[in-house]
């Protein structure tokens, strides 16, 4: 959802950067390559060192890399399937270092094992949700269905653990991916069961 609305708004406003980096001669892959090196970054040292105020603030500058590529793409006109290989799996890059790094910290300095293990959870759900939207177009099946998209969960669990760094309870943030990890279970169900549909409107059999 916030994917479908946001697009627009963001076009627009990354569209010069997005030209003026085409002119200096700057690929859309090595956009999506330092964003992605960035938001590693961000995720795995400022996250366990208990930096969640500024490993936020680092993340979110270099996030927006996701879109920016993309604009760049449409641009040169090279929306082919090496970009969208390349962006889909640096972003399974990005977002399990995101859930990586928070687990870290609570497990350790944070001393919070119930947000550490809510953390592992959504990371593996998460690329369960991923998987099988990938599986299932592999197979020839639609599976762009869910609560839970790329967008809304980097969204809500950048900014509550941004504010958690600076006094936000914890356990809002505990909240939070346990949230995010329901949400990610209901979308990996409701995409189990729209290509088990599909699968069946197939062979023609009964559902």
């Amino acid at each position: 959802m916030l994917n479908r609305h946001a697009r627009g708004f963001f076009t627009a406003l990354f569209s010069p950067l997005a030209r003026w980096l085409l002119k200096v001669g700057v690929s859309p892959d090595a956009i999506t390559i330092v964003g992605t090196a960035g938001v590693v970054v961000g995720a795995l040292v400022f996250y366990p060192l208990g930096q969640l105020w500024w490993g936020t603030l680092f993340i979110t500058a270099f996030i927006f890399s996701d879109v920016l590529d993309g604009i760049m793409a449409r641009m040169q006109e090279r929306g082919g399937r090496w970009g969208n290989f390349l962006d889909s799996t640096l972003d399974r890059v990005a977002d399990g270092a995101l859930f990586a790094g928070l687990a870290i910290w609570y497990f350790t300095g944070g001393a919070d094992r119930g947000i550490a293990v809510a953390a592992v959870v959504c990371l593996v759900l998460g690329m369960v949700v991923s998987y099988a939207r990938a599986k299932a177009e592999a197979l020839g099946f639609h599976a762009n269905v869910g609560i839970a998209e790329r967008a809304e969960r980097l969204v809500s669990v950048l900014v509550v653990t941004g504010f958690t760094g600076i006094g936000l309870p914890s356990v809002v943030l505990l909240v939070t991916l346990i949230l995010l990890a329901a949400a990610s279970l209901v979308t990996m169900v409701q995409r189990i069961a729209t290509v088990h549909r599909q699968s069946l409107e197939e062979t023609g059999l009964p559902g």
